[in-house]
């Protein structure tokens, strides 16, 4: 962006690139993890909406917190050790990564309304732009990225 100055053009500052809002937290597995990561995901909208005046309608942030405790879940339940919860932000998306000791592979079973549980990986591919499992040298990664301009 340039502003025009009597014939004399100078930049305004706006055109550099900003860097997305990062954020981490580590949880141990302890009783009311899920919870805390629930809370730091909706702190972590809250400084989007302020710092990237994110238009965060109700919605797409009720997704991100589901999207969030789903792969927070998956990972206190399955892993054998503490997780990390990586998020990273624009005005227009978050990326949710869940890192934790298991190499296991989370399993995406076929739709089944009377299945009783199970249905996290369900749950975040419906509501994710993108989903992606890596193995990592500690255990996996678990990468799901929500859109933010949905309502």
């Amino acid at each position: 962006m340039t502003e025009d100055l009597g014939g004399a053009v100078a930049p305004t500052g706006f055109d550099v690139p900003v860097e997305p809002l990062r954020r981490a937290a580590h949880y141990t597995g302890e009783p009311g993890s899920i919870a805390e990561a629930r809370s730091f995901a909706a702190h972590f909208l809250d400084r989007l909406r302020t710092e990237w005046c994110a238009g965060i309608g109700p919605r797409c942030g009720e997704a991100l917190l589901l999207v969030v405790s789903e792969l927070v879940t998956n990972a206190d339940r399955h892993s054998n050790g503490p997780y990390i919860l990586e998020l990273e932000g624009t005005d227009s998306a978050v990326s949710v990564c869940v890192y934790d000791s298991s190499a296991a592979v989370p399993r995406r079973f076929p739709r089944d309304p009377v299945r009783v549980g199970r249905h996290g990986l369900e749950i975040v591919h419906a509501l994710a732009a993108e989903v992606t499992v890596e193995r990592v040298p500690v255990g996996k990664r678990v990468r799901a990225v929500v859109r933010l301009d949905g309502d």
